[in-house]
């Protein structure tokens, strides 16, 4: 998966080592947790050879399990996602979310009716464990061996948005329809797998399985882009100690990131 996840190219790999890249395949899972772990081996291998390791994205799920730790929860059951897969599809996400409010009303009020992938984990752990996420969720262990210090760039709204058309765009003319075509040929893929339901491949598939057409592949992805960006930002807030940046005056950033640094 290159395309739709703004993967770095060749090039800039080979001009800048970079790591936690191609661990699995698109038919395999990938947990925050498992991030967790990689991150902090990656990280203290990097800081033995004294050099400084950037920690560099936009997915604060990951972020906020490397910073503040996670939650002792289950681990995941293949059958019983698969369970609530075969659930949905019969009755819907919206069905199984209403579940979930009656069985853990403080999970569904931060999980939107649609977030097929976080619904199915809130289930899945109230079916395994017998007890709502929202009782599980406490205080984790979030101790590092290393300094972490945290920066964000926190663009203006208008230009966020006009950027995310531009970035869709420019993956659609990069072929990302026939990146998911590859896929599917090499790859037994489902629209349920995590991989599957990211963002650009979810409508992208839609678009290649007849469901929609192309305009509205389009337009579905920028909004959800959008509104994927819209929860970043909300994540970024809960994290006040970050140094914010402005991507719009380059140079007066990386500056304040030097700084921060010394």
């Amino acid at each position: 998966m290159d395309i739709g996840t703004a993967k770095p190219s060749a090039a800039e790999r080979a001009r800048v080592p970079h790591h936690l890249i191609d661990l699995v395949d698109p038919d395999q899972r990938y947990s925050a947790g498992q991030f967790r772990i990689d991150a902090i081996r990656i990280i203290s291998e990097i800081l033995r050879q004294k050099k400084i390791p950037l920690l560099v994205g936009g997915t604060m799920l990951y972020y906020r399990s490397l910073v503040a730790g996670l939650d002792a929860l289950p681990p995941a059951s293949q059958e019983l996602r698969a369970a609530i897969d075969h659930e949905a599809a019969k009755r819907g996400w919206p069905a199984l979310h209403a579940e979930l409010a009656r069985v853990d009303p403080q999970a569904a009020r931060r999980i939107m009716p649609n977030d097929a992938q976080r619904i199915q984990r809130a289930l899945e752990v109230f079916r395994v464990a017998g007890k709502p996420l929202s009782a599980l969720q406490g205080a984790p262990d979030n101790s590092l061996p290393f300094e972490l210090k945290g920066a964000c760039l926190v663009p203006e709204r208008s230009g966020l948005h006009q950027a995310i058309e531009q970035r869709f765009d420019a993956m659609l003319r990069g072929g990302l329809v026939d990146e998911l075509k590859t896929l599917k040929r090499q790859f037994t893929l489902t629209p349920e797998m995590p991989s599957m339901r990211a963002v650009g491949y979810r409508q992208v598939w839609a678009f290649l399985e007849g469901e929609i057409g192309e305009a509205a592949m389009r337009s579905r992805a920028i909004a959800a882009t959008r509104q994927l960006a819209k929860r970043q930002m909300t994540w970024l807030r809960s994290f006040p100690a970050l140094l914010r940046l402005d991507p719009q005056r380059p140079d007066q950033a990386a500056q304040a990131l030097f700084h921060s640094f010394l």
